[in-house]
């Protein structure tokens, strides 16, 4: 099932649920013991913990017991640990006092070299960016050295994952039972994410319907289509594209070419680019006219295709059909002048909007709580709704939000959009529904992008060129989890 990411009040509730082992510590000291685990393994990757240094920068509260007792549990293992309290007067006692009995200590200020910083200023519940005496701490840590979130960077919200200023940017964050929903839309911030079981038994169940979901690799691997016995071209999905023109025909070259290259069935172009397509991949069918386009299953329209009365013209044909369409580029431009076009369109349909776009499309900028406002255009209009950015976000009407941290922003160059457009418009036509039809092209989009890039910027093209690979290793990694 796709990986869920829970709101801090689910998180709460799972809590809540285990009774006593909340009340008597038994979740801290799990947790506790995870984040040292953590710490461990960091300062294993170069010569081990004996004889280490590792401060820990503690705040009022649950956090910073876990920071404490994982504190306690390093100290014995021969590391040098030394606390800063942010807030003497409210430090968890239990732990302050595991921490001393185990060769701890409590400074006035952190040693300038440390392996390794452990962040437990704030949790889940942490509103707004670091005070100012925990932003001083931060600002002095050296760039060599590693930094351990307890559950989230202090100064992100778990909720939206906004990333207030001044906030700690983490190497490593450890969280207990359950991700929250920051670890995906902050993922940057977050670095990698370590998830410790901590005993929270049916956290969904108890926790309610996480809002938040993304998709395995394996998941991905194993709805792309692919042809079975009894398939042909036409059952595996037909895909008209209408992008680009002759005088700019770099946007039809690439949505085509993605189709092409994202399934088996059939790709269909219309626009007067036609004779470009062709000579690039001689296998679509081109036409310059809407009327002789032939039979498609879903529609792609908008990627450098114009805005003048023409375009719109074609773009009213098209939402005219009970086909699926995803809506992108220029056909968004077009849209939000005329909303009514796709509001409450009963036929799937997909916008695509950038940030830029979805100012256009609501009237509004994103803001920092990308999923309300990615749920709220998907709920108003009745389509579903895909926020491209580092982390894209696709909502249904329903509000039910997949989303995808490409893990770098190397597919942030012109034409990406063009190209992940025909990926995701093979998948609508190979019967996807939209919301999940743009999550696994998403995730395969960044995929490609990192394989292309290999640590180096890339075009569009490039991306292209390594969407192939991308399918085989997600077909690859679903293939041997069966095994």
């Amino acid at each position: 099932m796709p990986t869920p990411y829970l709101s801090a009040e689910q998180v709460r509730a799972a809590e809540r649920a285990t009774g006593h082992l909340l009340t008597d510590g038994t979740l801290m000291r799990r947790a506790a013991y995870g984040v040292a685990q953590a710490v461990a393994a960091e300062l294993n990757r170069s010569g081990g913990c004996y004889g280490r240094s590792v401060g820990l920068v503690v705040g009022a509260g649950d956090n910073g017991g876990d920071a404490l007792y994982a504190g306690s549990f390093l100290a014995r293992r021969g590391v040098a640990v030394s606390a800063i309290l942010l807030s003497p007067e409210r430090v968890h006692r239990g732990g302050l006092d595991a921490l001393r009995t185990s060769g701890g200590v409590v400074v006035e200020h952190l040693p300038s070299r440390l392996d390794v910083v452990v962040d437990g200023v704030v949790g889940i519940g942490g509103r707004g960016g670091l005070r100012p005496a925990a932003a001083q701490v931060f600002a002095g840590v050296g760039g060599q050295t590693t930094v351990v979130a307890v559950d989230l960077p202090s100064g992100v919200d778990a909720d939206t994952g906004e990333v207030h200023d001044p906030a700690v940017c983490a190497d490593v964050t450890v969280t207990f039972g359950a991700y929250r929903n920051a670890h995906l839309l902050a993922a940057p911030q977050c670095g990698r994410v370590v998830l410790v079981d901590i005993g929270l038994p049916g956290t969904l169940g108890i926790a309610g319907t996480p809002l938040l979901r993304s998709l395995t690799d394996a998941e991905v691997g194993e709805i792309w289509p692919v042809p079975g016995p009894a398939d042909d071209k036409y059952s595996q999905g037909v895909i008209g594209i209408i992008a680009g023109s002759h005088r700019y025909p770099g946007a039809a070259i690439l949505c085509t070419g993605a189709a092409v290259a994202a399934t088996s069935g059939m790709t269909r172009y219309v626009g007067s680019a036609h004779a470009e397509v062709v000579s690039h991949w001689p296998e679509v069918v081109a036409v310059p006219d809407l009327a002789d386009a032939g039979r498609v299953q879903a529609w792609v329209i908008g990627p450098g295709a114009g805005t003048d009365d023409a375009a719109l013209g074609v773009l009213r044909e098209i939402l005219a059909t009970d086909l699926p369409v995803l809506v992108d580029a220029d056909a968004l431009t077009l849209v939000s002048a005329n909303p009514d076009l796709v509001r409450g369109r009963t036929a799937p349909t997909l916008l695509t909007p950038h940030a830029g776009e979805f100012a256009r499309l609501t009237g509004d900028e994103v803001g920092a709580d990308r999923v309300t406002a990615v749920t709220g255009l998907a709920r108003d209009w009745e389509v579903s709704v895909l926020l491209k950015g580092r982390i894209t976000l696709i909502s249904d009407p329903a509000g039910r939000v997949y989303g995808n941290d490409a893990g770098s922003s190397w597919a942030a160059t012109a034409g990406a959009g063009d190209v992940l457009s025909g990926i995701a418009g093979s998948l609508l036509a190979a019967g996807l529904e939209p919301a999940v039809a743009g999550a696994a092209a998403a995730r395969m989009h960044a995929r490609a992008a990192a394989i292309a890039s290999d640590g180096s910027p890339i075009g569009a093209s490039a991306l292209l060129g390594a969407v192939r690979p991308a399918i085989r290793g997600y077909r690859a990694i679903w293939d041997n989890g069966r095994r």
